[in-house]
């Protein structure tokens, strides 16, 4: 019984891995993305859009944007008129980009495929094997026709409640540049920066 459920639970994490694998090319070969999501978290109820190109990012919700170019991001709070500047980790990428999983999948997080997802989905459930990861467990709803993530569900380390990202809008083939993915200072000319790097 031992040796079956071993059997059984490998052939669950590989299907989720192919699963996730089969959207991560997807993504690849969707060129410049577009997405709407809503967000509902602990603090909250929020709506927000994402312009994605490979790692590049530009984030935008009420009240901040935030611009990755892969290497430095950029957050501006409207609130104080402040932009500050990180280098971030990709356990901390995880948690301000939905899409940074599709990189991060295979690197400590034990996969699980659930079976009894709605139809018309993959559900594929990400629990991080660190007790020191920021994310503890993330659960993705895949399309199966488009192999494209319609729902995040992110659990923080140390947090009861999920926060659940529904992405209600989604446009492949968009084309920018990379300039578009790092802030512009003419564009806030007033904006404190503050470099954290």
């Amino acid at each position: 019984m031992a040796v079956a459920g071993a059997v059984s639970a490998q052939s669950g994490e590989s299907g989720a891995r192919e699963v996730l694998d089969r959207t991560a090319d997807a993504f690849c070969r969707a060129g410049g993305i577009q997405a709407s999501f809503h967000v509902r978290s602990p603090e909250g109820y929020s709506e927000g859009t994402i312009s994605l190109k490979g790692e590049k990012f530009v984030l935008r919700t009420e009240g901040m944007t935030t611009w990755f170019d892969g290497r430095t991001q950029w957050t501006y709070l409207s609130s104080s008129d402040e932009v500050n500047i990180v280098e971030p980790t990709p356990e901390e990428l995880q948690g301000i980009n939905p899409y940074a999983w599709l990189s991060l999948y295979d690197q400590g997080f034990l996969l699980k495929q659930n079976r009894n997802a709605d139809a018309g989905v993959y559900e594929i459930e990400m629990v991080a094997t660190s007790p020191e990861a920021q994310i503890e467990r993330l659960v993705i709803s895949i399309d199966k026709d488009s192999m494209r993530p319609v729902r995040v569900s992110l659990t923080l380390a140390g947090n009861t409640e999920a926060t659940v990202i529904n992405v209600y809008d989604y446009h492949t083939g968009r084309s920018w540049p990379d300039s578009f993915f790092t802030f512009d200072r003419k564009a806030y000319p007033t904006a404190e920066i503050i470099d954290l790097r």
